[in-house]
């Protein structure tokens, strides 16, 4: 990894998407800040398509995408994209799934969350579960705990010996059921809604990031950013981000903000 500040001009010019993390990427204590709201604004008025990438469900996605200054979202870990049209008042939805695949996976997915939550002391089912629709989120750290990495690393063991999928956030350990995760479906998106091959234009790509769900996404783009809150994670993660900026957080998603617009 290398300094936010070894970027160069070069590679500056060549970017045109950004596509980010929100929990402790974008917000910071559990807050989305007024500076990192104002940076996600800027970055679209200056042309950018700014998507953000989150394990966070759908019931907010469905917001962020119809209010935020965003081209669209990805959610729940790569379960779907949306992306709200102004022009036309219409909301487009994708889903890696269909409708019956989601209710025989919903099924075993809360049978699943009953066994961790009884077998990790601690840990409990994640207060916006009721708002997603692919996917399991258990809480480590948001609203309880937090308990120790050991402990996420726990929860995603016994997903994966499910035969379930498992990825850590920063505040929950997500499962599902399914072979996506975030860049696949951000692959989709950017094929579906852009007519835009992520793989030939990963050059043009920033991602920023802060914890091991986001390392595919850090493990494909030359130009993947962390944010300083990465650090507890690093020996977790076999594909490391580019660059690390010097602050944590949303303020160092302002400093990867400030850095591209010049």
């Amino acid at each position: 990894m290398r300094p936010l500040a070894a970027f160069t001009a070069e590679q500056r010019r060549q970017v045109r998407f950004v596509l980010t993390d929100i929990d402790d990427t974008l917000t910071s204590d559990g807050r989305l800040t007024a500076a990192a709201y104002e940076a996600l604004e800027r970055l679209a008025r200056r042309g950018y398509r700014v998507v953000p990438v989150t394990g966070r469900p759908s019931g907010w996605c469905d917001l962020i995408a119809r209010f935020w200054p965003v081209d669209a979202v990805v959610g729940e870990n790569g379960a779907f994209w949306f992306r709200y049209d102004h022009t036309a008042r219409s909301m487009t939805r994708r889903f890696w799934q269909s409708d019956g695949e989601r209710a025989i996976a919903r099924h075993r997915l809360d049978e699943l969350a009953t066994q961790i939550v009884a077998a990790v002391p601690g840990s409990r089912i994640a207060a916006d579960q009721p708002y997603r629709i692919a996917d399991l989120a258990i809480d480590y750290c948001e609203d309880t705990g937090p308990l120790p990495p050991t402990e996420a690393e726990r929860i995603a063991e016994l997903m994966r010996a499910a035969g379930a999928t498992a990825k850590i956030s920063s505040i929950h350990v997500n499962g599902w059921f399914g072979d996506w995760d975030k860049l696949a479906m951000s692959r989709r998106l950017f094929a579906e809604a852009f007519a835009t091959d992520l793989d030939r234009e990963r050059d043009a790509v920033v991602f920023i990031g802060d914890s091991p769900n986001d390392e595919p996404m850090f493990g494909h783009f030359p130009l993947s950013i962390a944010v300083a809150n990465i650090r507890p994670y690093l020996p977790l993660l076999e594909h490391k981000p580019a660059f690390i900026t010097e602050a944590e957080a949303g303020a160092g998603f302002v400093e990867v903000a400030e850095m591209l617009l010049g």
